[in-house]
């Protein structure tokens, strides 16, 4: 199953770090945090990622353009200009890089990549987060119940948009300030080809809007409850509290 990642945001709550790049490029532990998501999927056996891009994506082009070179020690002879590589990385990856639209929401980066992907399901998910989800076993559920698409469903760290759960069908999705405990939308979807009929045409539609609330009202949204670890990174807070985890050795979605 492809991997599709949302990886063209501004990231103006991070303008800290995303002048210069985009946020998915926000380093952890001296690599992106999208390697992170990669190998997260890769060491389940999901190893060809679409990934939709926007702003500063030539910075993402450029780094998988160059990944072998990044990733390896190197021998150059400056009279020549022969670089010989040593340990080279072992990701056999393949590894798609759509230009969705600078501006265009997650709506219209969606239907992108589902546009790509063609008549399969595939897994999505956002570009500025880690979890330690097992995806196998979420790509195991969401064969078992026949609906259009799967949220996984975590527990929030903060506040945010929250699920209403009837069984294992979501019944609403808010994507809105929540207070108290709750499920919230954690990402790392399985999305059948139909999903696109959800999805209006242009680039202003948003995914955690319209889409997912008409999947929710029509019983083709279904929760996949995880109770594990989960954290996104919207602010400078977020990437030193990741980089901490890193650092000790405490990364729980580090299992490559």
């Amino acid at each position: 199953m492809k991997v599709g990642i949302l990886a063209g945001g501004i990231g103006s709550r991070l303008s800290e770090e995303t002048n210069l790049k985009p946020k998915p490029m926000v380093e952890i532990g001296g690599r992106p945090i999208l390697s992170h998501i990669m190998h997260g999927c890769a060491a389940r056996g999901l190893t060809e990622f679409v990934i939709a891009l926007g702003y500063k994506g030539e910075v993402i082009k450029e780094y998988f353009l160059n990944y072998r070179l990044y990733s390896s020690a190197l021998t150059i002879r400056l009279k020549t200009g022969n670089i010989t590589l040593h340990h080279e990385p072992h990701d056999d990856w393949t590894v798609h890089l759509l230009d969705t639209g600078l501006t265009t929401q997650t709506g219209g980066r969606v239907k992108q990549v589902a546009d790509f992907v063609g008549h399969e399901p595939f897994l999505l998910t956002y570009g500025d987060g880690v979890c330690d989800v097992d995806v196998r076993r979420l790509i195991e559920f969401h064969r078992s119940h026949g609906k259009l698409a799967t949220v996984t469903a975590v527990r929030p760290p903060a506040r945010f948009g929250n699920l209403a759960i009837e069984g294992q069908i979501v019944s609403v999705f808010a994507e809105k300030p929540q207070t108290g405990e709750g499920w919230i939308n954690g990402g790392f979807f399985v999305l059948e080809p139909g999903v696109r009929e959800f999805i209006d045409d242009g680039p202003d539609v948003i995914w955690e809007r319209e889409p997912m609330e008409r999947l929710a009202a029509e019983g083709q949204l279904v929760a996949y409850r995880h109770e594990g670890f989960w954290q996104c990174m919207d602010t400078l807070r977020d990437v030193r509290l990741l980089e901490s985890l890193w650092a000790e050795g405490q990364a729980p979605w580090k299992v490559w």
